[in-house]
């Protein structure tokens, strides 16, 4: 049964057996087909049988195993990582839910691809290019640290190609331990019987082993069909003899480049030790890395330790001599059958155990206790592959892709540098270090980058303050400046006035009177209403001319341009109690004769006009006017016990009189305060410099007495 939707499979062969399906993404659906692994298009899983076979026993350990492992580590490790079965601990609970976790996965797949074939629409699958199916051939399964990667790299970077639906399917043929025809033979068949009727666009051949047996078997199955190595040097290969369908990247194996960067990098070295398993696949490392290695010739003594039972050589390299380092070539068996994975179980044994730093030919070592060394770089290899496959599935002939030799490159583990006390500069030119941690500015640069952005922003903004109130107190002393000769003007245009009234209206009111006075003492007696409409006149005169003398006063008083300060003040103080009836009283104590003209006038224009706000709004009877000197300042209090008032009210709707008594005030360097409550009272006060700032007195027109300003 198959069901397809849109880029979504869902296909079922109903047989005798058991599954385990590993979802690869989030938007995986679940395609499940016999005796295989598929890792499908948008829609990708992962499925493995559990079969009879010796593949499919190991295919059935590796699904199993990635499956419990699956919340740790995912189907695929990334940075030179792999999965590790071998640290699974539920492994047998997952053996036991498989079936049950098949048919769940199952079913949520299926509604899933029903519910996205609803919502895309029928006119989807008219949009979706052909389905094409790549085989991904390895030799170890992906519990192998260079399968897991490799495989991981081809899949990202196939997938990222824009206009392909491919469909990977991925198969172990469990190569490491065959070495004779019959067991290649039988795996051929085998080969042949899963994938009959299937047509691939694509091989990809993921290690040496894979090679040689597509390249000496299978020819007739796979006929036509481009085959892409990958994982393996030509040395560890063995075999030149592929044919037009054969394309791909070799790696380079450089042992002596990785030597020669472990002897730079400790000169006193005297002893090299070379460590390999007993698997195929590690003899036959071992022998490429002995050949390549047979014509260098450092001052240095190499043994070989392969072989050997793993407790022996861990207890061996636990005693190494001095000036030792050891060359890790590959470890997938000891010499009695105990098996391990390569990079994630033996390295980190063998390292561990080692009193001497371990070098490397392989970047899936790092990071499992090599220092480094000149590797093979399968990360970069497999981005390669993968721009390969996408090239074939485009239309490319392999022919026409000629297999290159990827260079080796020196990488080194940071962690283990530091370990062996070994400074960055010494490595090789053009050396990547990988791990390495960050420093204490690489920790906490952003932190120290947002400090110093908030302090700028905080200099910034306190700059701007300290602008703003420069700005400010210029424009407040701009504002005193004009208040000042507003006030001088105010002044100096009262004085005119009032000499005006005095020398001239007056003068023109007395000549008036007099002359009414003549024309009454002219008249007829008999004419009586005449001399009372003549009386009345120079009554009205004379209060006009009183009225005249009095405003004037108010203007410009003589008495404090001759007497001073007090008798002005005491003298304003009387005619305001005569004038009003309200009663107030002047005291004063030993103020100078010698006070400022600025200063006298300020105080008797403050005064004056308080007098006119007591009657316009206190209702008091009775008020206090009080002078004195306070240290260096005049200082002048009225009290009264009138109605008061709401400060912050007056603050709203201040009042010119109050405005003009603190502008005098402050256009003399003094102080101008009013205390002031609902119901009880007011007092208003006033402290003025006795001998003003010669910066804010201003100069008084020619002719003029300093009183009178």
């Amino acid at each position: 049964m198959a069901l397809r939707v849109g880029s979504f499979e869902l296909q079922w062969e109903g047989q005798a057996t058991d599954f385990v399906l590993l979802p690869m993404n989030a938007h995986a659906t679940s395609s499940i087909l016999p005796n295989k692994y598929k890792l499908g298009g948008d829609a990708s899983a992962l499925a493995g049988p559990v079969g009879p076979t010796g593949s499919g026993r190991n295919r059935r350990r590796d699904a199993s195993r990635l499956q419990a492992c699956s919340h740790t580590r995912g189907l695929f490790a990334g940075d030179y990582g792999e999965t590790n079965p071998e640290n699974c601990r539920h492994l047998s609970l997952a053996r036991r839910l498989s079936e049950k976790s098949l048919r769940l996965i199952s079913m949520l797949s299926a509604l899933l691809a029903v519910a996205v074939a609803l919502a895309s629409g029928s006119s989807t699958s008219a949009q979706v290019p052909a389905k094409k199916d790549v085989l991904i051939l390895n030799e170890v399964g992906l519990s192998h640290a260079l399968t897991d990667l490799m495989t991981q790299q081809i899949v990202t970077g196939v997938r990222s190609t824009a206009g392909h639906d491919v469909e990977f399917f991925a198969e172990s043929l469990d190569l490491l331990d065959v070495d004779d025809k019959s067991a290649l033979s039988e795996k051929e068949d085998w080969l042949v019987e899963q994938y009959a009727g299937h047509k691939f666009e694509v091989v990809v051949a993921i290690g040496p082993d894979t090679i040689e047996f597509l390249a000496n078997n299978a020819r007739a199955f796979f006929s036509g069909v481009p085959i892409v190595i990958c994982g393996s040097s030509l040395e560890q290969a063995g075999t030149s003899n592929l044919d037009s369908r054969f394309t791909g990247t070799w790696q380079k194996l450089e042992p002596g480049g990785t030597l020669e960067a472990a002897l730079n990098l400790f000169p006193n070295t005297r002893h090299v030790f070379v460590v390999g398993g007993s698997s195929v696949y590690d003899r036959v490392k071992i022998a490429a890395t002995k050949a390549l290695l047979s014509s260098f010739q450092p001052k240095t003594e190499f043994s070989y330790l392969v072989d050997m039972e793993m407790g022996r050589l861990l207890e061996q390299l636990k005693n190494l001599p001095e000036k030792s380092i050891v060359l890790y070539v590959s470890f997938f068996q000891d010499s009695v059958g105990n098996k391990f994975l390569n990079a994630t179980k033996a390295l980190p044994m063998i390292a561990s155990a080692a009193n001497a730093p371990v070098f490397g030919m392989s970047d899936t070592y790092l990071g499992h206790g090599i220092v480094g060394g000149d590797v093979m770089n399968f990360r970069e290899q497999g981005k390669v592959t993968a721009q390969i496959v996408s090239e074939l599935l485009d239309g490319e002939k392999p022919e026409d892709i000629p297999i290159k030799t990827l260079p080796s490159m020196f990488i080194f583990d940071s962690g283990e540098l530091k370990r062996w006390h070994v400074p960055e500069s010494r490595l090789p030119y053009g050396s990547v270090v990988l791990f390495r941690e960050p420093s204490l500015w690489e920790r906490t640069k952003w932190f120290w980058v947002f400090t110093l952005l908030i302090v700028l922003v905080l200099s910034a903004l306190g700059a701007y303050l300290q602008y703003s109130q420069r700005q400010l107190k210029l424009a407040k002393e701009k504002e005193r400046h004009l208040s000042s000769k507003l006030i001088v003007a105010a002044e100096q245009e009262r004085r005119r006035i009032a000499s005006e009234l005095h020398d001239d209206f007056s003068q023109r009111l007395a000549v008036l009177s007099l002359g009414l006075e003549n024309v009454d003492e002219a008249t007829p007696a008999s004419l009586a209403d005449v001399h009372e409409r003549l009386h009345q006149l120079v009554r009205s005169t004379s209060e006009l001319s009183t009225d005249l003398h009095t405003l004037s006063h108010q203007l410009h008083s003589s008495t404090l341009e001759s007497l001073g300060i007090v008798p002005a003040v005491a003298a304003l103080c009387k005619e305001f109690t005569a004038n009003q009836g309200i009663r107030v009283d002047f005291t004063s104590t030993e103020i100078p004769r010698s006070v400022h003209p600025d200063t006298a006038l300020c105080v008797f224009r403050i005064v004056q006009e308080g007098l006119r706000n007591l009657k316009r709004h206190s209702g008091a009877e009775q008020a206090k006017v009080d002078l004195k000197i306070t240290g260096e300042r005049l200082e002048v209090t009225m009290r009264d016990e009138g109605y008061g008032f709401d400060l912050q009210a007056l603050r709203k709707n201040e009042g010119l009189g109050i405005r003009s008594m603190e502008e005098r005030a402050r256009s003399l360097g003094g102080e101008f305060e009013i205390q002031s409550e609902s119901g009880k009272g007011t007092t208003l006060t006033a402290r003025l410099p006795l001998t003003p700032d010669p910066g804010v007195v201003k100069k008084r027109p020619k002719g003029r007495s300093a009183g009178a300003v």
